[in-house]
């Protein structure tokens, strides 16, 4: 029986997750050599290679000295938290990447205190020690502290550390001695996490992920706990309402290299995919027919934000997108909710709008921006954050800020987080930026990526992370800007742009069609002003030449999704179609 390690690779966004699992790829020779070979062979969705981040976990698996691994990459980022809680009960093992000039940030802190709770041991990879300014040393001595402060145990305390650079495509035990290849992390791996133990008894699966394909239809993912599974023959499916129901395996399908295999039989230990099963959901478990016991379900920490999704019944309604009916929306978001377990979806008291529950603005935008790419048209609300009663103090949640800055701004960002009634807890030097640290309610932190951008010049990096829920903070003094608003509909002309640019800034470019109640600018004053932006110049039959001045019109302020969706005011709403987004009052009277 071949031996078999489960591996995860939990990290910081963008501290080098996916390039490693590159590297690991081919140290293990499992792409063919003629095909053209990309980047980032594991960020396939075209917003992961867009942004850069990884949002959906994949698995992969090389054979190493007649060791099978399976690696399974996860997101960095706290608002996919669901996917990285689901994808480490796969794992018996994780790599926990750390940027040797970075060290461990919020994100890092997260992923790691889930995997040290399930009991997993980590090996420590000290990625881009080739980075200027770069304490390898002093990040070793950062994950130590971190891991025990998170309660881990003594024997993940006695970690294995690796150094290298994933990007350069070398690992070392010491980082003054590069080498040329990765095979000292694959060594390590082998030696130092536990083989997945074979376990006797009745089967058991638990389906901790979904796949898709046109022809095989809904396939489940997970790792075999106990027994072995074996095709054409018949299971129980053990379902979270309590109900069981018999079903049969038509093909099974273990990891190899970038794609599967089929098999006849499945030991446990290894991660299979199951087709021919109907009706599962995230969570069952796969058990014997006779005597079906049931795996714990998997427990996904609970949404922090909501926001409102209706349909679009703007004038431009129906002009660019293919679904746009509420029957079209209601099926796609709890489609969503069946593979996004820290998704929630409910109806309300209209037919046609529906409370949307995440983990944070950008869980809810990747959500959004994928639907627009699939020709759905709809318009949001602003993102409002979960106030629950715990113990009866009405409570909110709260994130942890940091924030690395230089010197000279340090005091900007500061300040504007004061305002959003958070608490500085660390101040430190990085090199040459400042390290700050911030307790903050989680609706301080909507809209404020962007003014502290500003006030910085775009010097400022800005992660957080949600902690807990604290006590209600009250509410905090917000210098808002008004609106401009269309009072007329058709094109805007470039005239009436000019003489109206000393009001404010513009989310328009001249010829662009705009309807009434359509924000089209933002006042420099605090409240909202309506504007005719069709007017023309009137042109009299005689004119004499040179009087005009050419109009001279400020580039538009262009917003990205995120920064929408951040900006909108409680009385609008952000439109969002795949060719547009555009953000307009819900009750506006010229």
């Amino acid at each position: 029986m071949q031996s078999i390690r489960n591996i995860a690779i939990i990290a910081h966004v963008d501290h080098g997750k996916t390039t490693l699992v590159d590297k690991i790829i081919d140290q293990a020779k499992i792409l063919d050599d003629r095909k053209v070979r990309t980047e980032l062979l594991l960020d396939s969705n075209d917003l992961e290679r867009e942004r850069g981040i990884t949002i959906l976990s994949k698995n992969v698996s090389i054979t190493y000295k007649d060791v099978k691994i399976n690696v399974i990459d996860t997101p960095g980022h706290a608002d996919f938290g669901g996917e990285v809680e689901r994808v480490l009960k796969m794992a018996d093992g994780v790599l926990l990447l750390v940027d040797a000039f970075e060290g461990p940030m919020p994100q890092t802190r997260f992923v790691l205190s889930k995997a040290l709770e399930l009991g997993l041991i980590p090996i420590v990879v000290v990625n881009k020690v080739d980075k200027e300014n770069c304490t390898p040393d002093l990040v070793h001595e950062k994950v130590f502290d971190l891991m025990f402060a998170l309660d881990a145990t003594e024997e993940q305390l006695d970690f294995t550390t690796i150094y290298g650079s994933a990007k350069n495509g070398w690992m070392s035990t010491d980082w003054q001695q590069p080498t040329d290849n990765i095979i000292p992390l694959l060594d390590a791996v082998i030696d130092v996490i536990p083989e997945a133990p074979y376990k006797e008894g009745t089967p058991q699966m638990q389906i901790t992920s979904l796949d898709f394909s046109s022809f095989t239809g809904r396939i489940a993912i997970g790792r075999v706990y106990r027994g072995d599974l074996e095709i054409a023959k018949d299971y129980m499916l053990c379902k979270a309402d309590g109900t069981t129901k018999k079903v049969r395996i038509k093909e099974l399908h273990v990891f190899e290299g970038m794609g599967k295999a089929s098999v006849k039989k499945v030991r446990s230990g290894d991660i299979c995919a199951i087709t021919g099963i109907e009706g599962f959901e995230i969570g069952d478990t796969i058990a014997d027919l006779m005597e079906p016991e049931v795996l714990p379900r998997i427990e996904v920490d609970q949404p922090t934000m909501s926001m409102l999704f209706t349909i679009n019944n703007s004038p431009f309604f129906g002009k660019e997108g293919k679904f746009v009916t509420s029957r079209h929306l209601r099926d796609r978001l709890f489609k969503e909710t069946e593979k996004n377990l820290a998704l929630r979806v409910d109806a309300t008291d209209s037919e046609d709008k529906f409370n949307v529950y995440g983990r944070g603005v950008l869980h809810l935008s990747v959500l959004i921006e994928t639907m627009r790419r699939e020709g759905y048209e709809l318009q949001v609300g602003r993102p409002q954050v979960i106030i629950k009663e715990i113990d009866g103090v009405k409570s909110e949640p709260f994130e942890t800020l940091v924030i690395d800055i230089p010197e000279d701004v340090a005091s900007k960002a500061i300040n504007l987080v004061s305002l959003r009634k958070g608490d500085l807890l660390v101040m430190e030097p990085k090199g040459d930026l400042q390290h700050l640290e911030f307790n903050i309610p989680s609706r301080g932190l909507i809209g404020l990526r962007n003014k502290i951008l500003t006030a910085t010049a775009g010097a400022a990096i800005i992660n957080h992370r949600f902690s807990e829920y604290q006590p209600y903070k009250g509410d905090f003094s917000e210098d808002t800007k008004g609106a401009i608003v269309s009072a007329a509909a058709g094109k805007a002309t470039a005239y009436a742009i000019d003489r109206l640019q000393d009001r404010g800034r513009f989310f328009i470019d001249p010829n662009d069609e705009i309807y009434i109640g359509q924000v089209i600018g933002e006042n420099s004053k605090s409240d909202d002003m309506g504007v005719n932006l069709i007017k023309g110049k009137k042109l009299s039959n005689v004119r004499s030449s040179g009087t005009d001045e050419a109009a001279k019109i400020f580039p538009k302020v262009d917003f990205s999704l995120e920064e929408c969706m951040e900006y909108i005011r409680d009385d609008e709403y952000l439109e969002v179609t795949p060719l547009s987004l555009r953000m307009r009052k819900i009750n506006f009277r010229p």
